[in-house]
């Protein structure tokens, strides 16, 4: 699940399955027939942080080396000491620092000043494009618009997934030029509409009006505003 290399440079990548996570627990923003669009403010989580074993590691090393002869580590009070009651150093990180990121706080990637302030992540699930170089296509579309749009998106991590498959009798070959521009006009009306700041969302009834009613008695859902022109192209 990552989105590849970037033709874009002010686009970048999300490669950790935690941000993932963090974005697709947002409420879905945008939505077409086939795709379906997250964003989250912010920014992605430094790949690599200090651990427990990180800051062990030094204390293990000089542990194994005061084997004997015998091959059992002999008694060092010392050891105990240190990893008890001894004196602290203000060198070493402590590992309860809470500048240390943990499970229940994340500290995200700090951006510098000129830097990439927006990433993209693709979720192209083998349920909806079953052939591997019908999810390639699909992934390069997704990352020829993103790009495009790239410095009219606002800040932040965007992720876009495939929500359901295209028609295999409309579309009967893996990867064809219909299927290509038949996914690349779909991203581009939803990225269009995600440039304009658009969500998708019911809108609020009057107080006391009662939902529409289609056919059977089941409640009609509101339709999206369509787009009134393409801000960027691809």
């Amino acid at each position: 699940m990552t989105a590849g290399d970037l033709d874009s440079q002010l686009l970048g990548r999300i490669v950790r399955p935690a941000d993932y996570v963090r974005v697709l627990a947002t409420p879905m923003r945008l939505r077409s027939p086939h795709f379906a669009v997250h964003h989250l403010v912010g920014r992605p989580l430094p790949l690599k942080r200090p651990g427990v074993r990180s800051v062990m590691a030094p204390v293990l090393a000089t542990a194994s080396l005061e084997v004997d002869a015998t091959g059992h580590a002999p008694v060092t009070a010392s050891l105990s000491t240190e990893l008890s009651t001894g004196r602290s150093d203000s060198s070493v990180t402590d590992v309860d620092d809470p500048q240390v990121p943990g499970p229940s706080g994340m500290v995200e990637t700090p951006t510098a000043p000129g830097g990439i302030a927006r990433w993209l992540g693709l979720v192209v699930p083998k349920r909806h494009a079953k052939r591997a170089v019908t999810r390639t296509l699909v992934k390069r579309q997704i990352r020829n618009v993103a790009s495009a749009c790239a410095p009219q998106l606002e800040p932040g991590l965007w992720v876009v997934r495939q929500r359901s498959p295209f028609d295999p009798k409309e579309f009967p070959s893996a990867a064809s030029d219909a299927l290509k521009e038949a996914a690349r006009e779909e991203l581009r009306a939803l990225f269009d509409r995600a440039v304009r700041g658009e969500r998708d969302r019911l809108k609020p009834r009057p107080s006391g009006e009662l939902p529409a009613k289609g056919k059977g008695g089941k409640v009609r859902p509101a339709t999206a505003r369509p787009p009134e022109g393409p801000p960027c192209a691809a």
